[in-house]
């Protein structure tokens, strides 16, 4: 289960968002310069052909509008860098935590996360994290004096959600993944157990999504365009048992809690997803028996039963496709299982 705190955080950042790292307002008499010139002047640890690779990739912005590297800075316009991760305000410990790589190669890993594992440290997770470990992992086998590699979360799933994340090992590799995830060219599969049965059992749900204003922690469909994020999520079903089903999701934005939201929503909540009254008995009748069933399939999976399954991305150097998928977990497979065979 997430913790008050780790969920506050989670609301705060997007699944496949970028952060704001530096917003720079030239000067009232600010002479014209190029603006690679201008930000590796006012950014020394960047070097300018960094500057100018975040400049094509659409991470450096002029009054918030993308644009090149030879644009000329004019008095008191306002430069923004992003980045795909939050500034770091905390030093993270390296830690020797296994891991699941699926693959690797000099650019970029690909990562199996398990159910319960943060991503990233946070207030009241600042170790044991994935990020913790791959520090560990990447950096063990330097040579003394090296350059620490500093692992690029491109994108990110939540703690009690399994499955594959992409991980950049250099700045240049994690800007240009990055803009694959900004223009939503990436291919993201998830499964989920949910309750009931999807109608009509394929679709396309395009609602905006934004923080409820009677918990921060959760987010819900709004018509509100002022405040609303636009979210689009695609469904299938998959199998149908009784009073649950096993679908299968694929995203088109990265909002915060998408599919949680999204399937609420509809009225499908997922399975043992406690935050968004998952863990209630919300199909089905309400015999002792029954009940006695649905406890017991919550003690198999103590947690949403979502499962981030395939991943495909352009190779961010060689531009070859890269397709990657992943059994369900245990925990998953088990529950669906129990599902399966269940007769009423």
């Amino acid at each position: 289960m997430q913790t008050e705190n780790e969920d506050e955080i989670l609301a705060e950042e997007e699944e496949a968002g970028l952060y704001e790292h530096h917003r720079i307002k030239a000067d009232p008499k600010q002479g014209l310069l190029r603006l690679d010139k201008f930000l590796a002047i006012r950014l020394p640890n960047a070097s300018r052909t960094k500057i100018q690779v975040g400049i094509e990739e659409g991470l450096i912005t002029v009054n918030g509008q993308k644009t090149k590297s030879n644009y000329r800075i004019k008095p008191l316009d306002e430069v923004s860098v992003s980045l795909p991760h939050p500034p770091r305000n905390e030093e993270i410990i390296p830690q020797n935590i296994p891991l699941n790589i699926v693959f690797e190669d000099e650019y970029l890993l690909v990562v199996n996360k398990p159910a319960g594992m943060v991503v990233h440290p946070a207030y009241g997770n600042w170790d044991g994290t994935l990020v913790n470990g791959l520090l560990y992992y990447l950096n063990q086998k330097l040579p003394a004096g090296s350059e620490p590699v500093r692992p690029g979360l491109v994108h990110r799933i939540d703690k009690d959600t399994s499955g594959l994340l992409l991980i950049a090992k250099d700045e240049t590799a994690m800007m240009k993944l990055a803009r694959q995830f900004f223009e939503h060219t990436v291919e993201r599969t998830y499964y989920a157990l949910v309750w009931g049965h999807p109608e009509p059992e394929a679709g396309t749900i395009n609602q905006r999504l934004a923080r409820s204003p009677k918990d921060r922690r959760l987010m819900e469909v709004t018509q509100k365009e002022e405040i609303g994020k636009t979210a689009i999520t695609r469904y299938k079903t998959l199998e149908r048992f009784s009073y649950t089903s096993l679908i299968q999701l694929n995203l088109e934005t990265g909002r915060t809690h998408q599919i949680r939201a999204h399937m609420k929503w509809l009225g499908h909540t997922l399975f043992a997803d406690d935050m968004y009254g998952g863990m209630a008995l919300l199909k089905g009748p309400s015999f002792s028996k029954y009940k006695a069933f649905v406890d017991n399939a919550f003690a198999l999976c103590p947690r949403q039963a979502l499962h981030a399954k395939s991943l495909g991305f352009e190779h961010p150097f060689s531009k070859k496709w890269m397709q990657f998928d992943s059994e369900l977990p245990e925990d998953m497979a088990a529950v669906i299982e129990k599902w399966r065979k269940y007769e009423p």
